[in-house]
């Protein structure tokens, strides 16, 4: 539809910027040199053992290369090959709602029972009271993302210290999409499940390349987990994908030599973040602050009464802006009046983005106050 209108995208999360000159030369230089072929079922070694070392340094978690790290499609075919790797028939997964929409699919393929348990409105906090209540003796999984996609809130060391006892001496598993590690803002610190000795033992902790160096179409991730349960993983890997893209994986193996390509990026989204929230401040949009990620949302109460799928077509075809609608993230529609937008964009694109935002909640809260 964004196509279709000539709209600002500002809906799927992809950065509109190029990845890093450094990056592009890497992977042509490997792929002139021959790496065209298959690697490794686990990933190439020197990449593993790469990031073996960064999880070591930024969360003090002794992950072995060889046998607890593997390379992967993407995060999403990570979480799904977690998810076959554990879930079998009636298997209850506590998914915590608004969610990235591939977790319920995964689950439900696999025989498994999704329980959608939902964050706390406004804060979207997990609400743990609500957590405990929905475990029961065929809870096999929760699944945890933080920083969290579409809210843009995090966890904190006591949600950790919360999870770990809800779960103490149950056996249940976790996966943690990490996939925003990076993007993280206002001197807040990510919280890695990795960190709990308790939780790492049983957990799928996910991460993703594309998120960290633009790079979202080389699909490129890992996971981390212990021995026993990387055993697991790499069974179903190994007939889904087999392996990922080789000269990539070299590239990626060289370029974290280099740990301020990482570090760095906490700062660069932050800064668009606030020329975002700072554009939208005196509009009619209410919004908490993303704490992470590169999404904000936008709760539009007080400019229309429409449902947020009819608004977000509005604003595609009316006042050319992309966005989407919050209620696909939910099992059950749920009319909340909140947008999604992506700020993973360049600043000309976000001025004008806000522009036309002003524009509509201009035009429509006015319509909309007459209607009343």
């Amino acid at each position: 539809m964004a196509l279709d209108y000539n709209a600002i995208n500002l809906s799927q999360g992809f950065p509109d910027f190029n990845c890093p000159d450094q990056l592009l030369k890497l992977v042509e230089e490997y792929q002139a040199k021959g790496f065209n072929q298959y690697a490794a079922m686990p990933g190439v070694p020197k990449l593993r053992e790469q990031l073996s070392k960064k999880i070591k340094k930024l969360y003090g978690r002794d992950y072995n290369s060889e046998t607890e790290i593997t390379i992967t499609a993407g995060a999403t075919q990570a979480i799904f090959t977690a998810i076959t790797a554990s879930i079998e028939k009636e298997d209850e997964v506590i998914l915590l709602e608004p969610a990235y929409d591939s977790y319920a699919p995964s689950v439900l393929i696999n025989g498994g029972v999704p329980v959608f348990v939902p964050l706390i409105k406004g804060s979207y906090k997990i609400d743990w009271d609500r957590v405990k209540d929905n475990i029961s003796d065929k809870t096999k999984m929760i699944i945890l993302n933080s920083p969290h996609n579409p809210t843009g809130s995090v966890i904190t060391e006591t949600d950790i210290k919360i999870l770990e006892e809800l779960t103490r001496n149950t056996g249940i598993l976790i996966i943690s999409d990490e996939v925003y590690e990076h993007i993280i803002f206002d001197g807040e610190k990510h919280f890695s499940l990795s960190v709990s000795e308790e939780l790492a033992g049983r957990s799928f902790i996910i991460f993703s390349f594309g998120k960290t160096y633009h790079t979202t179409g080389w699909k490129l991730g890992y996971c981390a987990a212990p021995e026993n349960l990387t055993k697991e993983f790499r069974k179903i890997h190994q007939f889904v994908v087999f392996s990922v893209n080789t000269p990539v994986q070299y590239a990626y193996a060289d370029f974290l030599d280099n740990e301020e390509h990482y570090l760095s990026l906490n700062n660069f989204y932050e800064k668009k973040r606030d020329l975002v929230t700072s554009l939208l401040k005196d509009l009619f949009y209410n919004f908490n602050p993303a704490k992470g990620t590169y999404f904000q949302l936008l709760d539009y109460s007080k400019i229309s009464e429409m449902n947020d799928m009819d608004f977000a077509e509005r604003l595609t075809k009316e006042f050319g802006i992309a966005v989407i609608p919050l209620s696909p993230f939910y099992s059950n529609p749920y009319n909340e009046k909140v947008i999604r937008i992506c700020f993973a964009k360049r600043d000309e694109v976000l001025y004008e983005g806000m522009n036309r935002l002003k524009k509509a909640s201009q035009i429509l809260s006015e319509k909309n106050t007459i209607a009343k």
